[in-house]
């Protein structure tokens, strides 16, 4: 809940962003903080950036447990390095080119446009660059990461990210969406944002008809508790998709927010309904100050099983884990496999049916697909 006598204009998205909460004084007008919650506010902030919008604000409870409040209210715990603490999990430095373009994989590079969010989520992955505040990228950077994409035919995706593209005003964005398709071999673009969450006012007419001008454009916005799927954040996000914008949700498992398979289950249905991809479940990084909040891969395993036959394949997001410095997204899937041999191998599936899949006879096996012969078709 909002503080009495709070003076607002609530609806408006760049009000949300200058009234943010950002210091003890902010804070404790909105909660009652906790001795381990005042110890931060008393340290250097240099470790990472604190901020939530009102409306982010006003979703959590002033109870210490609360899922919302733990996502954006720090805690002394950060400063514990705990089992790992990388400056920079993904090693994204290592493949960083050009400022501003994170190139990892062969088709798709990231295009950090701003290194601001609106809420600084207390288990950021990219401490090292989010948060500072310098918001747009400067003029020679954008024309160099351009220069980058234009020279490097391979690349067929771009990612928008930072920070939080949507910070930026929609003339802003529009003006690096044109650029962007103006090279032809980029098919496809996709926005990384968390806007509808913490502050889904930003979404309205004026933006989705701007993004629909660039179209393939997919939106991959970032929901991790049912709670955060207000009627506001609803509407945001039918926006979207009643305007042709494909929008998929990426979450991550969090310790004491949403690590239990009722909650995933609750949250992917929602995202469902409202016509949204439930994507990836994501193994936390261990990015600095994160120890309090990941989950062990085997508790992680556990939900992923929980969910399997139990949900919809449409509404069951993938469990992946980013291998630290930079091995890239791998897939985590529960072992249903019960023994195998020569023959083929036996399965157990959710509801404890066994049953054996035999491989085809080698002598009906056709010759394999010669693809010099299909190269002028892919």
């Amino acid at each position: 809940m909002h503080p009495n006598n709070f003076d607002f204009d609530w609806d408006n998205w760049l009000w949300q962003l200058r009234s943010s909460l950002k210091s003890r004084t902010d804070f404790e007008k909105w909660f009652t903080l906790t001795p381990e919650e005042k110890i931060i506010f008393s340290q250097d902030k240099s470790e990472f950036n604190i901020r939530s919008t009102p409306y982010y604000s006003a979703l959590a409870t002033d109870h210490p447990e609360d899922p919302i409040r733990k996502i954006l209210m720090p805690h002394a715990l950060e400063f514990d390095d705990g089992n790992q603490s990388l400056e920079d999990p993904l090693n994204e430095k290592n493949n960083n080119p050009t400022s501003r373009i994170i190139h990892r994989y062969p088709d798709r590079v990231l295009f950090l446009i701003t290194d601001m969010c609106s809420v600084y989520c207390r288990y950021c992955t990219r401490k090292y660059f989010t948060g500072h505040e310098q918001n747009l990228l400067k003029k020679d950077e954008l024309n160099n990461g351009l220069k980058y994409i234009k020279s490097h035919p391979e690349i067929r995706e771009v990612i928008l990210s930072g920070g939080d593209p949507l910070t930026l005003s929609t003339e802003k964005l529009s003006q690096i969406l044109f650029e962007i398709r103006k090279i032809d071999h980029v098919e496809i673009i996709r926005i990384g944002t968390r806007m509808p969450v913490v502050c889904p006012m930003r979404v309205d007419l004026d933006l989705v008809k701007e993004l629909k001008k660039y179209k393939p454009v997919f939106l991959m916005t970032h929901f991790n508790h049912p709670r955060e799927l207000s009627l506001e954040a609803a509407n945001a996000l039918e926006l979207f998709v009643d305007n042709g914008i494909p929008t998929f949700n990426q979450m991550v498992l969090l310790n004491g927010v949403n690590n239990h398979a009722v909650i995933v289950k609750a949250l992917s249905r929602r995202l469902l309904y409202l016509r949204v991809k439930p994507y990836y479940m994501f193994q936390c990084d261990p990015s600095r100050g994160t120890d309090h909040l990941r989950t062990t891969i085997e508790d992680s395993e556990q939900i992923q099983r929980e969910l399997w036959g139990k949900l919809s394949g449409l509404a069951l997001p993938q469990l992946s884990i980013d291998i630290p410095n930079g091995g890239g997204k791998v897939g985590l899937t529960p072992n249903f496999e019960v023994s195998r041999n020569e023959s083929g191998r036996s399965y157990q599936g959710w509801d404890q049916i066994t049953a054996e899949y035999i491989n085809p006879n080698p002598k009906n096996i056709l010759k394999p697909i010669d693809i010099d012969t299909y190269s002028n078709e892919i």
